[in-house]
């Protein structure tokens, strides 16, 4: 199916004129790897050159995507890259950042521009009150919709990530494909991890199988006790790039996260997820995507007996109540029944 579509959109670009388009977000990790249904629609249903500009810590993230031209990046401002973009002369800005800071380059630029509604008020509302205004559709869905006038539709292909790993970058570490399990221990924001006692609870009740622990430097501490503690467990978290992370999540044979940037590359790459929520709420229109032409391998574990979360759209550094119940009073049988049902649908 994956190569029908294809070959059909490269008919339909073969009949269309080439134009020059940027697409921007500058950051971070899940929103950009949420763009490249995006990019790709663009670059085969059109035949268009496409660039994308973001910032330069999450340009890796796009470095091997084949629907990409030119990727561009600035490390502060704009202005650094500015210029060069003018000189580009773009068609056509799909600004799927949607801030001041797009805003001003698109001014800069003189260019068309096409956005999306971010729907901030329906968020405020579903987070700071009883009432839930969000639309029953992910952000993904939303980035399509923008798209309608320019005839382009869901190929329903979901997101894509390009980590340019063979399976044989796992001898590395003495791992086998789909002989383990990834555990996501980092988040930017400490709403959205899941809690050193829970992920201890999910090893010691995952007997005999072996655990990849992932993560950035700011959790290392939380990795190493794990590690001194459970046999079995192997420490990767921060001792490895973004596209190593992400080649390891894409030989596991399931991947279990909280609502993070890894999540969302785990979706990219079609893994069974397991998929933990505290300070942030899938409703908010950001869950796992895979796309209508793929099973849906995710299941979501929220603790629907606290009546608090989500408590911001984004995740914060500390629960604002000080309790943090919505992790830590989470059932924790809930999430090795996920696991093993996801390890029982693999062959």
């Amino acid at each position: 199916m994956f190569s029908y579509w294809h070959f059909l959109f490269s008919l339909k670009a073969k009949m269309t004129l080439d134009k020059k388009i940027l697409i921007t977000r500058f950051s971070s990790i899940g929103d950009i790897v949420l763009c490249t249904p995006v990019i790709r629609a663009l670059k085969l249903q059109k035949n268009w050159e496409i660039h994308f500009l973001t910032k330069t810590r999450y340009s890796a993230l796009l470095r091997h995507n084949e629907y990409i031209d030119k990727l561009w990046s600035f490390d502060n401002e704009i202005t650094e890259v500015s210029s060069q973009l003018k000189e580009e002369s773009f068609d056509l800005v799909v600004d799927l950042h949607k801030n001041l800071r797009s805003k001003r380059l698109i001014a800069l630029l003189g260019v068309r521009s096409i956005s999306f509604d971010k729907l901030n008020v329906q968020k405020w509302f579903r987070v700071y009150t009883p009432f839930n205004f969000m639309p029953d559709k992910h952000l993904i869905d939303r980035y399509y919709e923008a798209l309608n006038e320019l005839s382009i539709v869901d190929d329903g292909l979901g997101m894509d990530f390009f980590h340019g790993h063979a399976p044989r970058f796992l001898e590395n570490f003495g791992l086998k494909a789909n002989d383990y399990i990834v555990l996501c221990l980092g988040a930017t924001y400490v709403t959205k991890r899941i809690p050193e006692h829970l992920i201890s609870y999910i090893i010691t009740h995952l007997e005999h199988k072996k655990i990849v622990l992932i993560g950035g430097k700011d959790v290392e501490s939380v990795a190493e006790r794990l590690v001194y503690n459970f046999k079995d467990v192997f420490n990767l978290v921060g001792s490895h790039d973004l596209l190593a992370s992400a080649a390891i999540m894409d030989y596991a044979s399931c991947v279990v996260s909280g609502d993070t940037g890894m999540m969302h590359i785990a979706a990219a790459l079609k893994k069974p997820i397991v998929s933990i929520w505290g300070g942030t709420h899938h409703d908010l229109g950001m869950y796992p995507y895979y796309g209508s032409m793929h099973e849906d391998k995710n299941i979501s574990i929220v603790n629907k007996e606290i009546n608090c979360s989500p408590c911001s759209k984004i995740g914060k550094h500390q629960c604002p109540k000080g309790h943090f119940k919505c992790m830590i009073e989470l059932d924790p049988q809930k999430v090795i029944k996920a696991i093993q049902q996801q390890l029982s649908t693999i062959g």
